[in-house]
């Protein structure tokens, strides 16, 4: 059967989880601003919440595998031939997958193993450690695979190249930061969507400030999720904590029963983007393990205290808008009461910045997939019968 010309062929997605949903939702609308075709291909990972936050843009899956799994690698095992298939069907010009979650590495592994030109979206992001696991294995073994690699920061960029990856690394911005201020100003001029937006919290007091706190990674069960608790426990003494649960049962158990039913801490169902969005300008400091909230933070003039100890998005502590807390209870309790009783210092770190991208990275990534010839160039340099020896370089593109 012939193969359709590159240029005629759709752009391909493949995500599965929230953050994927928001960060690939500006290049698809832009795409489809521009009249070129695209296929969203939902793999069922976070199916409620993924399904929702394309929804708060106007969008939805082309096509939903509906698999889920209860351990990364079933959920990889499954996912990887039935992708494959779509991946055969559709022909796409190229197959995009974002970050590193069990749908990126299984999209990326389809891609190679039906011949598919592969482009990454925040590529380049490291630890240094396999912490957090197992996303950190999961994006340096896509950057093994990837043929377009879309850094979102110079120090991703640098990653990518001191490890010698192979295909071409372009600096672009990260597109949840498009999604982000696209959001805001949605909620700026459309009241009735601001309206919607906080029902989930309209009940809360104002009369003390609020601390937003979001946790979810893996390896921030056990020993280390309880300690987050009981410090929320006891800053519930200082200020309102509005914490939307994830709905992991190993988050979402130990939450309820440490939490449930105590004065001024409020449960909240998992929000829509626009609600979150909408929480996140209206709390004093956000308490997160989150990457993506330690990106958006700093553009809203929102203080982060990241619950980890250690990042692989060092922007956000080099401009001065976050700052590492880890897990432990004293060490959480103190930095919330510093900030809250420090107007200066909270002052300090409430500093609008866009460390991670302007808003533009959208047609930056964009540009470089439409590029004249570049997806069949991409396939021929991502060949595996190479051992390397192909030409890679670091641009700057809508920064």
């Amino acid at each position: 059967m012939p193969v359709p010309h590159p240029e005629s062929r759709p752009i391909l997605f493949i995500a599965g989880t929230r953050p994927e949903a928001v960060k690939l939702a500006p290049l698809v609308l832009d795409l489809q601003a521009r009249g070129v075709a695209t296929r969203l291909v939902a793999t069922g990972q976070h199916p409620d919440m993924f399904g929702a936050a394309l929804a708060g843009f106007g969008l939805k899956a082309d096509i939903d595998l509906g698999l889920t799994a209860p351990t990364p690698d079933a959920l990889v095992g499954r996912l990887v031939p039935a992708l494959a298939d779509v991946i055969r069907r559709a022909l796409p010009a190229w197959v995009v997958v974002q970050g590193d979650t069990s749908s990126t590495l299984a999209g990326a592994l389809a891609a190679r193993y039906a011949g598919a030109a592969l482009a990454h979206v925040e590529a380049g992001l490291r630890t240094g450690c396999d912490d957090p696991h197992p996303e950190e294995m999961h994006r340096r073994l896509v950057a093994q695979m990837a043929t377009l690699h879309l850094a979102p920061t110079a120090a991703a960029a640098s990653a990518l190249l001191a490890e010698g990856v192979r295909g071409g690394v372009h600096v672009t911005g990260n597109s949840g930061i498009d999604a982000l201020l696209l959001m805001a100003a949605r909620l700026r001029r459309d009241a009735a969507l601001a309206d919607a937006a906080v029902t989930p919290f309209g009940h809360v007091p104002r009369g003390r400030p609020w601390v937003l706190a979001t946790i979810h990674r893996r390896e921030n069960r056990g020993r280390r999720l309880a300690g987050v608790l009981a410090a929320l426990a006891e800053l519930s003494a200082d200020a309102e904590i509005l914490i939307p649960v994830h709905p992991s049962p190993a988050v979402a158990g130990p939450v309820r029963a440490m939490l449930g039913g105590r004065a001024h801490v409020h449960l909240l169902p998992p929000l829509p983007y626009a609600g979150f969005v909408a929480l996140m300008l209206r709390c004093a400091l956000v308490l997160t393990d989150s990457g993506g909230v330690q990106e958006e933070a700093p553009a809203l003039g929102l203080p982060c205290l990241v619950l980890r100890d250690g990042t692989e998005r060092p922007e956000g502590l080099a401009s001065g808008n976050a700052r590492l807390v880890g897990t432990e209870r004293a060490a959480i309790v103190a930095a919330v009461r510093g900030l809250l009783g420090d107007a200066r210092l909270h002052a300090a770190m409430a500093v609008p910045a866009l460390p991670y991208g302007d808003g533009r990275a959208a047609a930056a990534i964009n540009d470089l997939l439409l590029r004249p010839t570049a997806a069949s160039s991409a396939q021929r340099s991502g060949s595996w019968s190479g051992s390397g020896g192909h030409r890679r370089s670091a641009r700057g593109g809508g920064r």
